[in-house]
């Protein structure tokens, strides 16, 4: 893929620039209950995720850690809607989705839940305008006012006049920033990110993650991320492990092992179950 030149309007942040905000007392944003996920596989029940037990309140910045196939993946699915449990209950801003039909649901993630995928997920018969825009446009908000918008946050993202570009003339860290813009435009009471970084070089994954966390933090937005950046780890609120289906938070003194990868991150936290 080519790219042309960007026109950046304002400076893009760094991660250590960005403030930590206290997190809320309020009551949770996110709140599952005895969630359990599990496949038929062979004929044999294949249990991925066994009575997880999770709040996160408005505002806060939660991680998910767990190697390949440990079901962060599969979390981050449930509590986006992406997924059905096989038992237990999920409130998002205080709606039990899993008590939600189809349709119901699908107006939800349109209006409560923004998504950034490690692989874009633009849609690539749209120019970066128009994917931007889409989702505030989907909620029955007018074209122009979307297109005003989706061109504020393109400068904020560092993509001001790429409007009428289409994603494959886009690098993947412009892609990403391009999606985080559209994960952010119809202002979500959630935002959802798995391996944001996942699909870009060291550099690129931490203007990406700079941006996503900027933007949340700015707007009071909670955040809930699957990632292997160990960068990123001291600037969240809460993180946890995956371990043989049990949701496992860290203690926040583990961080300071970051620096030297993620996995040597120790697996010593408390159990949700």
């Amino acid at each position: 893929m080519t790219s042309s030149p960007t026109a950046v309007s304002t400076p893009l942040p760094t991660i250590a620039s960005i403030d930590r905000p206290a997190v809320s007392s309020a009551p949770s944003q996110v709140r599952l209950r005895n969630v359990t996920r599990q496949y038929a596989e062979a004929g044999v029940n294949r249990v991925i995720l066994n009575g997880i037990d999770l709040d996160i309140v408005t505002g806060e910045f939660a991680v998910l850690l767990g190697k390949s196939g440990s079901g962060k993946s599969t979390l981050l699915n449930l509590i986006g809607g992406l997924d059905e449990v096989s038992s237990g209950q999920i409130w998002i801003a205080g709606t039990d989705i899993t008590a939600l039909n189809e349709h119901d649901l699908t107006i939800f993630r349109r209006d409560q839940i923004g998504y950034v995928f490690q692989f874009f997920n633009l849609i690539p018969t749209l120019t970066v305008l128009e994917n931007v825009a889409l989702p505030f446009e989907l909620r029955g908000r007018s074209r122009r006012d979307g297109e005003q918008r989706a061109r504020e946050l393109l400068a904020r993202v560092g993509l001001s006049g790429r409007d009428s570009a289409y994603p494959d003339r886009l690098s993947g860290g412009e892609q990403q920033r391009v999606a985080i813009a559209r994960a952010v435009i119809h202002s979500p009471a959630l935002i959802m990110a798995d391996e944001p970084t996942g699909n870009l070089d060291e550099d690129t994954g931490k203007s990406v993650l700079s941006l996503l966390l900027e933007l949340t933090r700015e707007a009071g937005k909670t955040l809930v991320m699957a990632t292997h950046s160990a960068e990123v780890l001291p600037y969240a609120d809460s993180i946890y492990r995956i371990h043989e289906g049990k949701l496992v938070r860290e203690p926040k003194s583990a961080v300071a092992l970051a620096d030297a990868g993620i996995a040597n991150v120790q697996h010593n936290g408390t159990a949700h179950e």
